[in-house]
């Protein structure tokens, strides 16, 4: 990962888009896309889509803008912050952490948790989000009320940091790095002139239920769409293996098989795995991929889907955790895939 390429997605990570308020995220990817895109256009919910214009067939890669969060339910007459969930928030991780509230200006605050030497830590339990609070210092409603209103969204105020080797941890990954590979990607196809149109889409809402890919796909209606998003790294002490793949961080992106995943596009960026010599690893998806692909392929009749998976440890915490690697080869990857798409007259089963 070069030197723009990484300022690039630190700023992806820096920027909040929780969900249904990703604007201000959407609109650094597009000003980066608009450098080697064709044409740069969104729709009345603030999908994003870059468009290189190469002829048949028609390629979307697609990633989710938005992150997890909170919202502000209501305000207290102590001026104390209760909350609400946008998408799936993690009450365990939530107690004792910076967040900030983004209102018309960022407003820091504490989710607040008892000290130690005021519990009975034997009786510890998790309260639920929505019984928690946020301490911003206010003296009462009123001074809170100036600064907060309700329906404004949060965010944990977790930075970006390297690790050892190419990892890096942040907040957002989830799925911040679906939305930089589908950018470089587009960037990648640019550059090799690839002999077909390819769709770099950066979707909102799909935390609350794939909401932008199924305008998106509606919309598009391309010969096939890979939809890139983190899945669960299982390499790390505790992870409980029998309930995911062996999957590695460093090992390559996840090709997900069964279900929504259409085996001829499997099969091609297999093939196109093979040919430009990327490592890949092996994802069952039994009944649902859980990602925008599950929305795309039932669009227009039927589109011809894959999720692409990136090795993600500790998903929906604010300590997600990535290896640069994976997202490099992943857009080396799709990019041949886009450059060996026109080999096909469709994308389908034969029946």
């Amino acid at each position: 990962m070069d030197e723009t390429q990484r300022s690039f997605l630190d700023e992806l990570l820096t920027t909040p888009s929780p969900t249904g308020y990703e604007t201000a995220g959407q609109r650094v990817w597009i000003d980066h896309v608009a450098e080697f895109a064709d044409e740069v256009r969104t729709d009345e919910y603030g999908n994003a889509v870059a468009v290189l214009d190469g002829g048949d067939p028609e390629i979307a890669i697609t990633g989710h803008a938005d992150e997890i969060g909170f919202i502000v339910r209501r305000i207290d007459e102590d001026g104390f912050i209760h909350m609400g969930r946008l998408g799936g928030s993690d009450r365990t991780v939530t107690r004792g952490q910076h967040v900030t509230i983004h209102g018309d200006e960022p407003v820091s605050g504490v989710v607040g948790q008892n000290a130690i030497h005021l519990r009975d830590t034997g009786d510890d339990e998790y309260d639920e989000i929505r019984e928690q609070r946020i301490d911003i210092g206010a003296e009462d409603d009123e001074s809170a009320q100036e600064l907060v209103e309700v329906g404004d969204p949060i965010t944990f105020s977790s930075t970006v940091e390297d690790l050892q080797g190419t990892l890096v941890s942040a907040r957002g990954m989830d799925n911040r790095v679906g939305t930089w590979v589908a950018a470089e990607t587009l960037r990648a196809a640019a550059e090799a002139d690839v002999d077909a149109t390819v769709y770099a889409v950066s979707t909102v809402q799909e935390e609350v239920g794939l909401k932008g890919a199924q305008m998106v796909g509606f919309d598009l209606d391309p010969d096939a769409a890979v939809a890139i998003d983190v899945t669960h790294a299982t390499d790390y002490p505790g992870a409980p293996s029998d309930r995911t793949a062996d999957i590695e961080l460093g090992d390559g992106p996840v090709i997900s098989r069964g279900t929504t995943n259409h085996p001829v596009v499997v099969d091609a960026v297999r093939q196109a795995a093979d040919e430009s010599e990327v490592d890949v690893q092996l994802e069952a998806a039994g009944i649902r991929t859980g990602t925008d692909a599950d929305a795309f392929f039932v669009q227009q009749g039927g589109i011809p889907s894959l999720n692409l998976g990136l090795p993600n440890r500790y998903m929906h915490t604010p300590v997600e955790v990535i290896d640069t690697d994976d997202l490099t080869a992943s857009v080396e990857l799709l990019a041949a895939f886009a450059d060996r798409a026109s080999e096909y007259e469709e994308f389908s089963v034969d029946v």
